[in-house]
């Protein structure tokens, strides 16, 4: 008993009351929460994960809060289109805590407070639109709405991550009517798509015609060039005749052109012997003493 003195006993107590304060004064936040600390009341400051010290006694933890992305129950919100059709549009929302003080103190129900202004962007969003267009334009109207809602959520402390309409609502008069106009529409793409075979086909038609007319002339050109290059080749052979005989009378006289003029004639008689037509052909005899001097003309000629 003389161990449990009075000066033992005030030392004991001393570290054990020791203990505790550094107990009290150590906090340690894990990765995914955020603690708010209030002195005498009032808002001091937030801790973060990891370890942290406080003021025992005088600091304490009044709200632990998760920084986890969250998500609120989907909801439906009905909606009137531009062109007077009435929807439902199925919603959900992302949201993340990114001021812990604000979520704390500025809001209560944060859930409850989110869904009301996404309820009330929604229908604003929407109402801008036609029941085609927000069917096609989701992503679109999904960017506006996150952007707006972003601002609301801002001062309570809150990151809009994302929203979604999920789904598009609408009665059996208005699928039917969809119904309708998408087959009027279908018809309409076949249509047009028989129209546009039957303007291919008239271009095609066209483009093969002059692709042929083009190739005719072609060949007209090229046929008058053959032939004008015959008349000129001939052209050019007659006139190398002509001066070879026009030589032949300067050298030789009266018997060349004689021997010339005999030859022509024997020509154009043997010509019509061999025609087909021909079947008796008479001769003067005037012609017929002059081709008998053709042997002796040459002998001349020769000399």
């Amino acid at each position: 008993m003389e161990f449990l003195t009075q000066g033992n006993v005030l030392l004991i107590l001393f570290i054990f009351l020791s203990i505790i304060i550094v107990i009290k004064s150590i906090q340690v936040v894990s990765q995914s929460n955020e603690f708010v600390i209030e002195r005498f009341g009032k808002y001091n400051r937030t801790l973060t994960a990891g370890i942290n010290l406080i003021v025992p006694f005088l600091d304490r933890v009044t709200h632990k809060l998760s920084i986890l992305e969250r998500q609120l129950d989907e909801f439906d919100i009905s909606v009137i289109t531009r062109d007077n059709v009435e929807v439902n549009l199925e919603t959900t929302n992302f949201y993340r805590v990114v001021d812990a003080a604000r979520s704390v103190y500025r809001i209560a129900d944060v859930d409850r407070a989110l869904q009301t202004a996404a309820e009330s962007i929604v229908r604003s969003a929407a109402g801008k639109l036609e029941l085609d267009e927000l069917q096609s334009s989701r992503s679109e109207m999904n960017a506006e709405i996150l952007r707006n809602l972003q601002e609301a959520a801002e001062v309570w402390g809150i990151e809009i991550t994302r929203t979604e309409i999920t789904d598009v609502k609408v009665d059996k008069q208005t699928k039917e009517a969809q119904r309708q106009q998408l087959n009027a529409e279908r018809e309409r793409r076949a249509l047009v798509a028989i129209a546009e075979g039957e303007k291919k086909k008239v271009e095609l038609q066209a483009e093969a015609q002059l692709y042929e007319a083009q190739k005719q002339a072609e060949a007209v050109m090229v046929a008058a060039d053959a032939e004008a290059y015959r008349l000129k080749i001939e052209a050019e052979a007659t006139a190398e005749q002509t001066k070879l005989i026009a030589e032949a009378i300067s050298n030789d006289g009266k018997p060349a052109v004689d021997y010339d003029v005999l030859k022509r004639q024997v020509d154009a008689i043997a010509s019509l012997a061999s025609s087909d037509n021909s079947k008796i052909l008479v001769v003067p005899t005037d012609v017929t003493k002059t081709l008998g001097s053709i042997s002796s003309l040459q002998e001349i000629l020769k000399s």
